[in-house]
């Protein structure tokens, strides 16, 4: 077996991990045993194919810098700070497949290896990027920037790692990406300040959503098939229940069945004004849970972990709101 397909191989068994802290150990265990090096022999191969002139054309006046995000809606806001002067690659991106599902690449491998600014999520949600910026060292190592949003706003395992969904998050990372890019590149120092300031003002209108919902439905009972949307619902002062369930769900445990009564019931009997589930992630519970809901004319959300194609962050979260707001208005 070649050291790429390990790697991918591995990495898959670990993606599965990834949302599921109760898997974390044997994840480290896999990546201990074989991304690391594997991942280091796409290194290799990456310099082979060329990624020694990559990195002097990152290097060359003018070049765009180049930035790796673990996940796409950081790479979105990478890009609407450093506009034409970033290059940026987005691991995780693709909305239609569970996100945790991440296999090793050369291509990835090379992208982190001459990347100036790395940004990822931490609280364990993509434990994959230590080890692979590890195996990613190079030359360049000491000019790369890394943020980490969960250090940003005081978050660590063992907390919910969905942190995108508060509030607070993306400007806190949105201000470290532009001083990590005017540290990097100095000339267009201006420009990310600029940027910055016009991506701070555009998130108002989500927190005039998030107010309004606030104002019209606080204190009212909602449900989650997993904790997803939990830092968006805990802003909006919404009620979220059966928050053991969720965690099973996210820990990849098996709910109890008292917790599974208490979830159906409150569909059954409409306890709960709206089902909150992650659309890419829908496990049999899930839709059996969603099944219940349908009989029971409970409203469904769908929210994803993955930042749809077509959309900034901007109108990914303002188009969640809005369908929340219909479905809480529904008697």
């Amino acid at each position: 077996m070649s050291a790429i397909t390990s790697a991918a191989r591995i990495s898959t068994r670990i993606g599965h991990a990834v949302r599921r802290p109760g898997r974390l150990a044997q994840a480290a265990a896999a990546l201990k045993r074989g991304v690391v090096p594997a991942v280091a022999a796409c290194l290799a191969l990456g310099a082979l194919l060329g990624s020694s002139a990559a990195a002097h054309a990152a290097d060359a006046p003018g070049a765009a810098l180049p930035v790796v995000a673990a996940e796409n809606f950081y790479g979105d806001v990478v890009k609407q700070i450093g506009g034409a002067y970033v290059n940026v690659t987005s691991i995780l991106s693709n909305p239609d497949q569970d996100p945790h599902l991440f296999e090793a690449s050369p291509k990835t491998a090379r992208a982190l290896q001459h990347a100036r600014l790395v940004v990822y999520n931490g609280a364990d949600y993509d434990p994959w990027m230590t080890k692979l910026l590890a195996a990613a060292s190079s030359s360049s190592s000491s000019q790369r920037a890394i943020v980490v949003a969960a250090d940003l706003v005081g978050k660590k395992a063992g907390d919910n790692p969905h942190l995108w969904y508060d509030p607070r998050t993306m400007p806190a990372v949105a201000r470290a990406v532009s001083a990590a890019l005017g540290a990097a590149d100095p000339a267009h120092k201006s420009v990310y300040d600029a940027n910055l300031a016009a991506f701070l003002s555009s998130l108002k209108p989500i927190d005039d959503k998030v107010a309004a919902l606030r104002a019209q439905y606080k204190g009212q009972p909602v449900t989650a098939t997993e904790p997803v949307f939990g830092y968006m619902s805990d802003a909006i002062g919404l009620d979220m229940r059966n928050l053991r369930f969720q965690m099973a769900t996210m820990n990849d445990t098996e709910a109890s069945a008292s917790d599974i009564a208490a979830f159906e019931r409150d569909l059954r009997e409409r306890r709960v004004r709206v089902l909150i589930y992650n659309s890419q992630a829908t496990e049999a519970l899930t839709r059996r849970m969603l099944g219940i809901a349908q009989q029971s004319k409970v409203p469904a959300l769908s929210v994803t972990e993955t930042q749809p194609a077509g959309v900034n962050f901007q109108q990914w979260m303002l188009g969640q709101l809005d369908a929340l707001a219909k479905a809480l208005a529904q008697k």
